[in-house]
This record gives structure tokens, sequence and C-alpha cells, in this order.
């Protein structure tokens, strides 16, 4: 397997919701295993399918300190958000040069399908929770700069241009 290239803002795959997966084939896992090399190349902590114009509910991620902890999710969706927060400077392969610190929740469970098939739950905290969440939303053809107010996202997507 091998790393894949992004697809770059403001292609309107990042701006579309992706299919949901349904069954886990040998396809499935070798766009994973591609989706793993790609995030361990960036370096980052996790990758949704869309980034890589792969266009089905599709995840990993991996923010261990020591790495090979990686989580893939297909059709992952939220069940429960905690009620404190974690804020973390985010960015995006697809929006090089471009970071601003989100708030979201501290804590949160996931469903999702794993690699065998099995549909599983998941408690996800901090740095780890925060990632999930990032990944939901490029699932969901949102981006982390959605989370800003109107003028913070303009003057971000401004920068972004000027750099690139």
């Amino acid at each position: 397997m091998s790393p894949r290239p992004f697809i770059p803002w403001p292609d309107k795959r990042l701006q579309t919701a992706a299919a949901p997966v349904g069954e886990i084939t040998d396809e499935i896992r070798a766009i994973w295993d591609d989706m793993v090399d790609t995030m361990e190349a960036m370096p980052g902590y996790g990758l949704a399918a869309p980034q890589i114009g792969v266009m089905l509910r599709l995840a990993v991620v991996d923010c261990s300190k020591s790495r090979g902890q990686v989580v893939r999710l297909a059709d992952p969706e939220i069940t429960m958000l905690g009620e404190q927060s974690f804020t973390w400077e985010e960015a995006s392969p697809n929006l090089p040069g471009a970071s601003a610190k989100i708030t979201r929740p501290s804590r949160v469970a996931v469903a999702y399908t794993d690699e065998s098939g099995a549909r599983v739950e998941k408690k996800f905290e901090d740095l780890w929770a925060t990632s999930v969440q990032h990944q939901i939303d490029h699932l969901n053809g949102r981006m982390f700069f959605d989370n800003l107010s109107r003028m913070k996202r303009q003057m971000l997507l401004k920068k972004a241009a000027k750099k690139g």
C-alpha cells in the first residue's frame, strides 16, 4: 500500500457528504491501508477518505505517542458528547498553511463498523475525541474551519490563499 495525494480545497468533494460503506470487503481494507500510510506520511492524527477523493464514510485515527494504535472506522456515528471541552490547533492537508484553535467536546462515544465487520461502540477522550470529531466532520462535507465564526473563517481562507 502507499500514500495517496490529497485533494485541494475548495474541491467540491470536500464539501459533500460521503456515502455509507456497508459491508467491509478486502477493497475497503485496502483503502484503509492506504489511508494509514497517507496519515503516517503527513504525519497526522487522522484521515477521512474524502480527503483523498474516496467518497465513502471511512476514517482512520491514531493519536498515540508511539503510533501503531490505529482505529479504523466505517460509517461512524457520534452517540454521546461529553460536557467538558478540549481545544486543539486543527489543520488539514487539504488546505496547507491554515490552522485554527477549535474547541470540541473532550469526550465522545462513537458507534462504527470495524475492520472485522462488527458494529462496535468506543469512547474517545481529549486529542482522540478531537480527531474523531474532525474526521466525522470531513465525512459530512465539513472542514475544521466550518466550526469558526464567519469572520474568522473568511480571514483564515484569505490568509491560506495568499500562502498558496
